[in-house]
């Protein structure tokens, strides 16, 4: 079976949601682990797990973050952590797959499938084995009771129901 972490290093845990549904606000987490495990070549029995910690968000703004952590969005003091956990991972094109799986926010569990591009394999120059996949994903905040919003002048929402995930992976062989 062949084991591999996240390079934290060189990986990054993105998001995006529209503001005031003219332009994104990003953010991202900057403290997270997961783990594969896989005994194809094609990684099609996978077994995939991932958890960021919730109070690492950052969006490059101190009074946003805040907010983001708080209970109308994270409620980080009684959910510090979301997690992933995969259910089976679909190969569906040369190096394209589908990553069905649990993603659990606030303590609520929803399934979701993500879109896997899979980069290649490498050994670097310490002679570690690495693999890169780019994720790319939709989920609605509300389903994971992240309702938080408010109106703008004109009538329309502040903050899309709709989050884009996108997270680019460099896996280690350990």
């Amino acid at each position: 079976m062949a084991k591999y972490e996240i390079d934290r290093a060189h990986s990054e845990i993105r998001f995006k949601v529209k503001h005031m549904m003219i332009t994104n606000v990003s953010g991202e987490f900057l403290s997270f682990r997961g783990n594969m495990e896989s005994n194809e070549a094609d990684f099609s029995d996978a077994d995939i797990y991932f958890e960021a910690d919730v109070t690492s968000v950052t969006t490059n703004n101190e009074r946003r973050d805040d907010h983001v952590r708080s209970s109308d969005f994270f409620d980080a003091l009684n959910h510090p952590q979301l997690t992933f956990a995969s259910t089976s991972l679909e190969k569906v094109g040369e190096d394209e797959y589908k990553l069905h799986g649990e993603l659990c926010i606030r303590g609520i569990a929803h399934d979701v499938t993500l879109d896997v591009e899979y980069g290649g394999s490498v050994r670097d120059s310490a002679g570690n084995d690495k693999l890169g996949f780019e994720l790319r994903g939709v989920i609605n905040r509300n389903e994971f009771n992240l309702n938080w919003n408010a109106l703008t002048e004109a009538g329309g929402l502040i903050v899309s129901e709709e989050v884009r995930l996108i997270l680019s992976v460099q896996m280690v062989k350990v």
